[in-house]
């Protein structure tokens, strides 16, 4: 899955419905909200809330460094 994929638009979270960020290269949708990370496997979002893990505080704290300031694409 990369960012500019038109399903990242459509994906929502199966606890509070709401938006998720693709993280790279770790391969997740990353729930700030619930502090929860879904994988990707083979390409395909797992979306049960049972597929979802709960972030430890660092963790959550480097991803939202990560989605504040996204990494430049190389030029």
């Amino acid at each position: 899955m990369s960012p500019d994929d038109p399903l990242l638009k459509i994906l929502a979270c199966p606890l509070d419905k709401g938006p998720l960020t693709l993280l790279q290269p770790e391969e997740v949708l990353y729930n700030p909200r619930l502090r929860r990370s879904y994988p990707i496997v083979d390409g395909i979002p797992q979306l049960l809330p049972a597929s979802g893990e709960q972030v430890r505080d660092e963790e959550h704290t480097q991803f939202l460094e990560r989605i504040a300031a996204p990494e430049e694409p190389p030029s």
